[in-house]
């Protein structure tokens, strides 16, 4: 369980420049009434894709048991149930999970809304602390109880409704979630303790989930998993994701297939067969590495060295000539020496990956690197962090302007402002490159897929016209 200090640390913070002190210590003087809105639920998501995707879920099973439910609305809208999906991984992140359950436990408080419940990562690793601070939650669920969770919303678990959502992502894209939780070591991760062990759902689950998103006019899939590369291990006793793929590209109306999480260790090669002879497959993969010198990749319990990882870097892009590579790097692991870190960089820049995120080790309760001392200064890790994305900014650089005057098909996802944003093959919604064209000169559909010539390039961003 975590320590009481720093769980109180995490409680403590500034939520819109006020701090709200724990319930159970605050004496309120406000008189608590009920709100004047209709039963409305409010789903908010915190976390990464794979919060979004069960958020989705649960909005399918409200919908379908006639409950009013939205995503994420505002003010007068938000309604008078609030559901918050939270996210444990790291403090940063917990922190933003702690101040939304505050700062709607306050509206509770006051009488802005009447019912507020929690799930998600951070409920199921932390809910006796949280339950005992912030008793003015009504509920705190794991993140494997939907049915008690529908149930306290008034609605029943439908087991009939074999991957039918509510989706909230853009409506020419959906995520696929084809497992749940993660049987790998790594000693930083909290993962498997909030997900469990890796459960992989079956082709013909997600094939039938598929073609229900396809009817609906989804035309990208992005499958997303802990693992990829560890699916059908425990049905088929195999790592099936390729057969997984020669299914999926079957799917009428899905053109694009995009993967991400993989696995440096055990990487089904089969996988790069299909990416090269689908078209319907991106040349995309995103593959977390962490790190690459030996010595930290050892005590991270990956199961592999910097000379394995090069080389199969090295035989991704001979396989799939043109590829896009996207990757995630931690700085600061305990024992991490400024020689370690040096290699980092030298392994970044020798690899110039299209696509870099960068993240400051987090000290993780009940994880296996958490017997070590975390012994790299904040100001240390910070400042290495910043390190690894300007030298990631400059290979971006360079690597897009060598996209001037070439041609893309690119998928509309939206009109922002004053321009049309779009994606080609190669970018992942809200964490690569967007495609932006003027919308004063321009007009193209969302939804669809528009050819553009790129006529300007910055570190993240593409500018073009359609041809």
């Amino acid at each position: 369980m975590v320590q009481k200090q720093a769980f109180l640390k995490i409680i403590a913070i500034e939520v819109e420049k006020n701090v709200i002190l724990p319930f159970r210590r605050r004496k309120s003087k406000i008189m608590r009434t009920k709100s004047s809105k209709k039963n409305k639920i409010n789903v908010i998501t915190l976390g990464c894709s794979k919060n979004v995707y069960d958020s989705e879920v649960l909005m399918g099973q409200l919908r379908a048991s006639g409950k009013e439910v939205t995503h994420e609305a505002k003010a007068a809208d938000e309604g008078n149930i609030i559901v918050i999906n939270t996210c444990g991984f790291i403090d940063n992140a917990k922190a933003e999970s702690v101040n939304m359950i505050l700062e709607y436990a306050d509206k509770k408080e006051r009488g802005l809304v009447d019912k507020v419940f929690v799930t998600g990562c951070l409920s199921e690793r932390y809910r006796p602390d949280l339950e005992k601070e912030i008793p003015n939650v009504d509920q705190f669920f794991g993140t494997t109880e939907l049915p008690g969770l529908l149930k306290a919303l008034g609605a029943d678990y439908k087991h009939e409704l074999l991957g039918e959502r509510l989706t909230t992502t853009p409506k020419n894209y959906a995520y696929l979630k084809i497992s749940e939780g993660c049987d790998r070591p790594c000693s930083f991760c909290a993962i498997p303790l909030m997900r469990g062990k890796n459960v992989s759902q079956t082709i013909e689950k997600l094939v039938k989930e598929a073609e229900g998103l396809a009817k609906d006019g989804v035309k990208e899939l992005i499958l997303i998993a802990q693992d990829l590369t560890y699916y059908g291990l425990d049905l088929y006793k195999k790592r099936a994701l390729g057969d997984l793929l020669e299914a999926l590209v079957k799917v009428e109306g899905i053109e694009w297939i995009r993967l991400h999480y993989a696995f440096p260790t055990g990487f089904p090669m089969d996988v790069l067969e299909i990416m090269k002879r689908e078209p319907k497959i991106c040349n995309y993969i995103d593959i977390p590495l962490q790190h690459i010198s030996d010595s930290i990749l050892k005590s991270m319990r990956r199961g592999t060295t910097q000379a394995k990882t090069t080389q199969l870097l090295k035989d991704f892009r001979a396989a799939v000539p043109g590829i896009t590579i996207r990757t995630t790097l931690i700085v600061g692991y305990p024992g991490e020496t400024q020689e370690d870190f040096d290699t980092l960089k030298d392994f970044v820049q020798e690899m110039k990956f299209d696509r870099m995120g960068c993240f400051a080790y987090s000290h993780e309760e009940n994880t296996h690197a958490y017997l070590l001392e975390d012994d790299v200064p904040d100001d240390v890790k910070q400042d290495r962090v910043n390190e690894i994305m300007e030298l990631q900014s400059q290979i971006s650089w360079d690597l897009n302007q060598e996209k001037i005057g070439k041609t893309f098909r690119c998928i509309i996802d939206r009109k922002e402002g004053a321009h049309f944003i779009g994606r080609t093959e190669f970018d992942s919604p809200d964490v690569d490159n967007e495609v932006l064209i003027d919308a004063s000169k321009h007009y193209v559909k969302t939804g669809e897929f528009v050819l553009v010539k790129i006529t300007e390039a910055t570190e993240f961003d593409l500018y073009g016209e359609p041809v």
